[in-house]
């Protein structure tokens, strides 16, 4: 199939900007995929109609069937959201969930120790981002529910403590995924003073935008603390409409299974935990395997670097819904709800699968008009060294927010930011590299083609748009900051002087917006 090339060209960045608008105007998310879709298919053949209906339907097959083999990263994950769905459903038949959300009742005191729960179900569900936004979603939203704490809200939670931890976490997917590519730096660059794993670790400080999210989400618990569009949704969640109800009931994981059972805790907590200790056994022997087959000896990072995640979530799914089921068994649950559980919860997913493969398309769309090779070019031209980790910073949030994707972000810029700083000055090489990890999840974050967003939205049962537009604000703030320090870093030469910029910005926007926050309180009291 002959595409035309737009790596030069600025028409490259056409289909993402086109999908993002109308997203953004329209607040119609598979309308404004479908359309990038569209129109990258037809820029991509020439303009001519039946090519670019021959291009889709190819790359539509393609999601489930590559190279003459069934494309088993894509159909795991779809298997994931299934089984996910169906234990969420079992769950809340057995009336597990509705336990779960009497216990918080009981422990949380108000909407603060509410928002604090759910942030702290992060250290549970810390492998993945798609499997922290759909397991903590469902499993919290009983009690932020009962708190009136809007969908919104519980959303920026679910995004903002999701990809920020796997981020800076070696243990996770996406950690995983980063050292394999760091270590092909060291490798291409001959550079032996260090390992990966202890290249990421020293980065962890450097990452400033997750590092400064994370801090941000403590500050939005700790203070109540609404910016912006969320000012809105929370003020209106007090008054008991929990979404923007002119806008309809939003497409999340919703799950009602009548003649609910007389679960307890157990029925919750043994399933998600059999969920999560899998999910890291299952990668430990995924990666083992691999080593094994190469004549390498086993070790726990090695296994990480060149783990399967999507068949380790698969089968830690499976293990879990097995162990509900046999759960549920002592339950004594009649046949009809037998029955109706397991269509309940692959119903509840399929919005969220839908959209995802509108997403999954546009990605391949984008990536074959090589958006990002043409943003990536942009560093060609001659800048001092000293602006090069807040350039790259810059690039890689573009990058990420037209592409919809951190990790493909990643696999571009991480060994572009690495020759950078080899041929400029090597002491630039932590900063730049860190750089790349923070605009990456800050692109990822902010874009409405994002599938983390889009599932952070699904698990919270918020319309994505308002989740997009409530989250963008805190995000900017974050982002901003974290473009100070980078150029800290690059002009000072210190890691530590970046830092200290960072901070000194981010206590001064949390103070400000908490003052600011306080008299919007005493405004609409006095009205």
């Amino acid at each position: 199939m002959n595409l035309i090339q737009y790596s030069d060209s600025l028409l490259s960045v056409v289909p993402a900007l086109l999908a993002v608008i109308l997203a953004i105007t329209t607040r119609r998310v598979l309308l404004s995929l479908g359309a990038g879709i569209i129109a990258g298919s037809i820029l991509l053949n020439n303009y001519n109609p039946l090519a670019a209906l021959q291009y889709l339907l190819h790359q539509i097959l393609g999601l489930v069937w590559a190279d003459g083999a069934i494309n088993t990263s894509n159909v795991n994950m779809l298997l994931f959201m299934l089984l996910l769905g169906g234990l969420i459903s079992l769950m809340t038949a057995t009336g597990a969930t509705k336990a779960f959300a009497e216990w918080g009742v009981r422990r949380c005191k108000d909407r603060r120790s509410a928002n604090i729960l759910t942030g702290m179900m992060v250290f549970a569900f810390f492998i993945d981002d798609f499997f922290h936004s759909l397991s903590v979603g469902p499993i919290c939203r009983p009690v932020t529910d009962r708190f009136q704490i809007s969908r919104a809200k519980l959303a920026y939670l679910l995004d903002s403590t999701a990809a920020p931890v796997c981020v800076i976490t070696p243990i996770s997917s996406w950690g995983a995924y980063i050292i394999a590519i760091l270590g092909g730096i060291l490798v291409t660059n001959d550079i032996t003073e260090t390992s990966p794993i202890s290249l990421f670790v020293q980065m962890i400080p450097m990452n400033l935008y997750a590092v400064f999210t994370l801090l941000m989400v403590l500050v939005v618990i700790t203070f109540q603390l609404d910016i912006g569009p969320m000012r809105k949704h929370e003020q209106r969640a007090r008054e008991g409409q929990l979404w923007d109800e002119a806008k309809g009931h939003p497409k999340g994981l919703e799950i009602t299974t009548e003649g609910e059972g007389n679960g307890t805790m157990i029925d919750m907590v043994l399933p998600i935990l059999t969920l999560t200790v899998s999910s890291i056994v299952f990668m430990i022997i995924s990666g083992a395997d691999v080593l094994a087959a190469k004549g390498q000896a086993f070790s726990l990072i090695g296994s990480i670097e060149h783990t399967d995640v999507g068949s380790s979530l698969v089968y830690a799914a499976l293990c879990s819904l097995a162990v509900s089921i046999v759960l549920a068994l002592r339950l004594k649950l009649p046949l009809k709800t037998w029955l109706t559980a397991a269509p309940q919860g692959v119903q509840a997913m399929m919005p969220a699968i839908i959209i995802l493969l509108f997403a999954w398309t546009i990605g391949t769309v984008v990536s074959d008009m090589e958006t990002g090779q043409y943003l990536a070019s942009l560093t060609k031209y001659g800048l001092p060294v000293a602006l090069l980790p807040a350039l790259v910073f810059l690039l890689s949030c573009g990058m990420s927010f037209a592409t919809g994707t951190s990790w493909g972000t990643f696999g571009i810029m991480l060994p572009l930011a690495g020759d950078m700083a080899i041929a400029s000055d090597v002491n630039l090489l932590m900063p730049m590299l860190s750089a790349v990890l923070a605009g990456s999840v800050f692109g990822d974050h902010s874009s409405p083609i994002s599938s983390t967003s889009i599932l952070s939205a699904t698990g919270a049962g918020s319309h994505h748009m308002d989740h997009v537009m409530t989250q963008l604000p805190y995000a900017i703030t974050v982002a901003f900051g974290a473009f100070l320090g980078y150029l800290a870093m690059g002009l000072s030469g210190s890691t530590m002087i970046g830092i200290a910029v960072s901070s000194v910005w981010f206590v001064g926007c949390c103070v400000y917006h908490v003052r600011q926050d306080k008299k919007q309180q005493l405004v609409a009291a006095v009205n």
